[in-house]
């Protein structure tokens, strides 16, 4: 019986120590692979980029969400949002995109996130919307009232008012969940005789993202600024890169801030 031990030990022994050797060579071989950063552009992209060529005359800058609770450091969902707006510079490079446009004479809109009271009795809500209603981002006192709302969560951020208050920018009605099918952003970008559309803001990876879906479906070229939008990173994943894979995959245009101002104002 012991010698029957013995050879079941040797043999487990054995097993082990040539397991541990494939382990390490694995591990070897891992540490000699490059580290991927997935933020960067493929060097072999297998599909070919979006040739989008901005004409500003048919043209129009949608920024989404430019709101204190997402691009303020007082904003209310701040905590997972500063780290992405502030490595991105995204405030800044709105800010460029803004004064670029209307120097231009391209016609810019805003599609804001507001929510009422009514809008926190829905019983059908997915997890950001939960996250959001618990949080109170974007509240309002309701629809015809300003009371409350200068310099709130729901305000616009103070740097870009000067551009958002002068008369001329299209402020659509309040989008509900991500997209722009409940509001009016789409008619008066028709109206405007908009056929291409630049797109920046907040979250990149639910607003933004679903604002492209249906601007695409709807027949409009669009193009996204990769360096003027941010979204959360969460324990559910990097909302930034979720975005990005899926822009790759669909805008007719992806451009940093620099590459699109140069094509507003040439």
């Amino acid at each position: 019986m012991l010698r029957r031990e013995m050879k079941i030990i040797r043999r487990l022994s054995t097993a082990i120590l040539a397991g541990a050797v494939i382990l390490a060579g694995a591990g070897a071989s891992m540490a000699e692979q490059p580290v991927v950063d997935f933020f960067q552009d493929p060097v072999k992209p297998a599909l070919t980029k979006g040739n989008m060529k901005l004409d500003v005359s048919k043209a129009a800058l949608v920024v989404i969400d430019a709101q204190n609770d997402f691009m303020s450091p007082e904003g209310t969902a701040w905590p997972v949002l500063g780290e992405a707006v502030t490595e991105r510079n995204v405030v800044s490079h709105l800010d460029q995109l803004f004064a670029a446009a209307k120097q231009a004479g391209m016609v810019v809109a805003l599609s804001p996130h507001h929510y009422y009271k009514w809008d926190h009795t829905w019983k059908v809500q997915g997890p950001l919307e939960i996250f959001q209603h618990k949080l109170g981002i974007f509240d309002r006192k309701g629809p015809y009232t300003l009371e409350g709302f200068e310099g709130s969560g729901a305000d616009f951020l103070p740097r870009f008012k000067k551009y958002i208050e002068d008369g001329k920018t299209i402020i659509a009605s309040p989008h509900k969940l991500y997209g722009p099918q409940q509001n009016d952003l789409s008619f008066q970008l028709r109206k405007q005789g908009v056929t291409q559309i630049v797109l920046a803001g907040m979250l990149a990876n639910m607003c933004v993202e679903s604002h492209l879906h249906e601007f695409l479906e709807e027949g409009f070229e669009v193009a996204v600024i990769r360096d003027a939008v941010a979204a959360p990173k969460l324990p559910e994943g990097d909302g930034n890169l979720a975005a990005l894979i899926n822009f790759r995959y669909m805008a007719n245009g992806l451009w940093t801030t620099d590459e699109a101002l140069k094509m507003i104002a040439p």
